[in-house]
C-alpha cells in the first residue's frame, strides 16, 4: 500500500465543506535530501519540483495551490487576516475570512494548529514553534476568531498536528527558563519541552475544549515526516492546511 500525501484530522471529517490536512514527506518528486514531497518554497530544493509536489498534494484535498493563503514565517507572533489567496512574509498565523480561501502553514519540527469554526466559516493555520509557542501565538489567534469574527470558543475546532514531541525536543536552561513548570521536564544536562501540551492549554484557556492532538512526533516517525532538528536542517517541509470550499 502506498503511503498517503497527507494525514487528514479526525476532528473535522464530520464538518461540511471543511477541508484540511498535513502533508507527510511520501509521494512527491523531490530528490534527496528533500525525499519527496517538499513543499518548503524557501529551501534549496528546484522550484519547479516543489511547485508540482504542491500540485499533487492540493489535488488530493481537492483545493487548488492558487487558492492558498501562506507566508514566509519568521517564528513571531503576527496574524494575518485575509480574505484573499496569495503569499506574505512575516506571518506566522493565516486566519481565512472567506470560504474558497485556504490557510497554510510550513513546518518541519514546528507545531501545526489548524483551527476552524463551523458557524462563522472562518478557520486558521499557525506555525508555532518555541518561539511562537513563548509568544502565544496560538492564544492570540484563537482570541482574534472569537473577539474579530464572532466566533463562539465552544464552537472552535482544533487540530495539533505532527510535531517534535516531549520526548525528543531537548533545549537548554536559557529555553527551558521560558516555559511554565508544567510543560518542561530536566533531563540530565538537558530540559524537555512539550509544545502539544504547552499550545492545547492556550486553546483551553480560552474555552476551546474540543481538541484533537495528534501523536505523531516528526524526530521519532522521521520515516513519514520531515525533521528540522534529525536532518541537521537539510530536509523539506510539510505543509498543513485548512479552509471551507466555497459553495
Amino acid at each position: 500500500m502506498t503511503p498517503s500525501r497527507f494525514v487528514r484530522p479526525t476532528i473535522f471529517q464530520s464538518i461540511p465543506g471543511l477541508v484540511a490536512g498535513v502533508s507527510t514527506r511520501h509521494g512527491g518528486l523531490s530528490k534527496a535530501p528533500y525525499t519527496s514531497l517538499n513543499l518548503g518554497v524557501h529551501t534549496d530544493d528546484e522550484t519547479a519540483v516543489i511547485e508540482q509536489n504542491l500540485s499533487l498534494f492540493c489535488a488530493d484535498l481537492g483545493v487548488s495551490p492558487a487558492d492558498l493563503a501562506r507566508s514566509y514565517q519568521v517564528h513571531g507572533d503576527k496574524i494575518w487576516v485575509t480574505g484573499r489567496a496569495g503569499y506574505q512574509s512575516g506571518f506566522d498565523a493565516m486566519i481565512s475570512i472567506q470560504p474558497g480561501v485556504f490557510a497554510g502553514v510550513g513546518i518541519a519540527d514546528c507545531t501545526p494548529i489548524l483551527l476552524a469554526d463551523p458557524v462563522t466559516h472562518v478557520c486558521a493555520a499557525i506555525h508555532a514553534g518555541w518561539k511562537g509557542t513563548v509568544a502565544q501565538i496560538v492564544h492570540k489567534t484563537a482570541k482574534r476568531m472569537i473577539e474579530n469574527r464572532g466566533s463562539n470558543p465552544k464552537d472552535i475546532l482544533a487540530y495539533i498536528g505532527p510535531c517534535i514531541s516531549f520526548a525528543h525536543f531537548e533545549v537548554g536552561d536559557e529555553v527551558a527558563a521560558q516555559f511554565d513548570e508544567a510543560f518542561k521536564s530536566r533531563k540530565g544536562a538537558k530540559w524537555h519541552v512539550d509544545l502539544k501540551a504547552a499550545n492545547k492549554t492556550q486553546l483551553q484557556s480560552l474555552g476551546i475544549q474540543q481538541i484533537e492532538v495528534d501523536p505523531a512526533c516528526t524526530v521519532e516517525n522521521n520515516v513519514d515526516f520531515f525533521s528540522h532538528r534529525t536532518e541537521k536542517g537539510m530536509t523539506g517541509r510539510m505543509l498543513a492546511l485548512i479552509g471551507f470550499q466555497a459553495t
